[in-house]
């Protein structure tokens, strides 16, 4: 028989977060140390993924970074390829196809996100953690610990640990200034003297301090309060999202186990009732009460849960991914109209970001008339025209190249060097004449063209300007 939440749920809990108590005080959160199948193949998950951070400031694509995202020059790197600011406009659709993809994701599937990949789960719950497990013990352990009197065996075990919390804290800033400045310009913060580095040290302490802060006192935290995510999932979730759920058409009424009780006889359900569930949730909530905003699907409580219904001989998956629809009608639906209408739109997205990405110019370059300067008289009935320029090299090398009229013929002086190139990464800028013959000019202002060109000729990027000349006066 179906039964709905309202007959057997007490919804007082959402009047309230998991972790204060009346009295408005944080309960600290010490869960139970997990086990089983899912927390193995999250650990295996979060060992692979941090490899992967750690590494990827060394990692080079054509001798190149991987990712490098320096705000303070205003350079970006992704897959060895360096963006500028004049590529934001890729960036934004790049933003825009990743939320889009975070909505898509979070309508079918929840916040799986939160549980395998979010950094500051897999930092807190499979690097800190273990560690607290490791110095403190057990959640029993924990708690007595942090209730008892200060002695030297509890000094000994907080120094130990908030020792080795400051220290992965290090690491972990370290690695992303490496994602900031990159890994050889961090070398030469940490080798030379602090003193020509004073910036690049300041940001290391702070970034220390942060993430030191995060893991050993705001903790789980940062998701109930800091992170948006979670409150948003309230308007992105609907009936066919597979989420961490318990089945309480199956599970209610509740009941301790009797060893050789029919349960079905004396009316309840397989849920017996150990609150292991909540004992392992790092973010202290019951997961029996439905989906709530601090759930970040770790998958903690399914493990407890299918080892005691293994304990007592009921089937697993009393707790299990899964949607609100395929708990009451045992229905499984991951496409809706809503879960197409987001995949057109990102496919149309992913598709320009894509032709963008492909038809990228290497050289971005700007053409504009002199201000305050109309035209110049030359000999043999011959106009100037004075231009500044602006040539961004968007590649890794140095390019020598040509600034040529397009569709007419014309001379180009280049004011103060003889042949124009471009350094790698920069940019570079200057003035040039442009000489024309009066004859091929027929109005005051005309419409003109001109190219990049490198040493074989290929065009690196045209602009288009005008060109002032005297007014013509008809002969009588």
């Amino acid at each position: 028989m179906k039964r709905e939440k309202e007959e057997y749920m007490d919804q007082s809990f959402r009047d309230s977060i998991g972790t204060i108590d009346e009295s408005g005080s944080r309960k600290w959160i010490s869960p139970k140390k997990p086990s089983g199948k899912y927390y193995n193949a999250r650990t295996w998950v979060s060992v692979v993924l941090l490899l992967f951070l750690f590494s990827g400031p060394f990692i080079r694509i054509g001798g190149h970074p991987l990712l490098l995202i320096n705000i303070l020059e205003r350079k970006f790197v992704l897959l060895g390829q360096v963006f500028w600011p004049q590529d934001f406009y890729i960036f934004v659709l790049i933003m825009l196809s990743f939320v889009l993809f975070v909505v898509l994701f979070t309508v079918v599937f929840g916040r799986i996100f939160c549980g395998w990949v979010c950094p500051q789960t897999i930092f807190m719950e499979m690097v800190f953690r273990k560690i607290e497990y490791w110095i403190d013990g057990d959640f029993k352990q924990q708690k007595r610990l942090r209730d008892s009197e200060w002695n030297s065996e509890k000094i000994k075990k907080r120094i130990l640990k908030h020792g080795i919390f400051f220290l992965i804290s290090f690491i972990i800033s370290n690695t992303f200034l490496m994602y900031i400045i990159g890994s050889d310009e961090w070398l030469n913060v940490v080798t030379d003297s602090p003193m020509n580095h004073i910036g690049g040290l300041i940001s290391i302490l702070i970034f220390t301090g942060v993430f030191y802060f995060v893991f050993s006192w705001f903790r789980e935290q940062v998701c109930i309060v800091a992170c948006p995510y979670g409150r948003l999932q309230g308007v992105m979730l609907d009936r066919n999202s597979i989420v961490v759920a318990y089945d309480y058409v199956r599970g209610e009424i509740r009941g301790k186990f009797k060893k050789n009780e029919d349960r079905s006889e004396t009316n309840k359900g397989d849920c017996i009732d150990c609150n292991q569930c909540v004992n392992v949730c790092p973010t202290g909530i019951d997961i029996r009460n439905g989906t709530q905003l601090e759930c970040v699907n770790c998958t903690a409580c399914i493990d407890a849960c299918d080892h005691m219904m293994e304990s007592v001989g009921l089937p697993k998956g009393l707790i299990r991914y899964d949607s609100e629809e395929g708990i009451v009608n045992k229905e499984k639906k991951i496409w809706s109209t809503r879960t197409v209408a987001y995949t057109v739109v990102l496919t149309v997205i992913l598709t320009i970001v894509g032709f963008l990405l492909l038809s990228r110019s290497e050289v971005d370059a700007t053409v504009l008339k002199a201000t305050g300067q109309q035209y110049q008289k030359r000999p043999e009935n011959k106009i100037s025209n004075l231009y500044n320029y602006k040539i961004i090299n968007k590649t890794y090398d140095s390019i020598p190249a040509i600034i040529r009229l397009k569709g007419m013929n014309g001379e180009i002086e280049i004011i103060g060097q003889e042949s124009l190139i471009i350094p790698s990464e920069s940019m570079t800028e200057g003035s040039f004449f442009l000489i024309l013959d009066m004859d091929q000019l027929s109005e005051r202002k005309t419409d003109i063209e001109f190219e990049i060109i490198n040493q074989e000729g290929e065009v690196l990027d045209d602009m288009s300007t005008s060109f002032l000349a005297p007014v013509k006066r008809k002969k009588k």
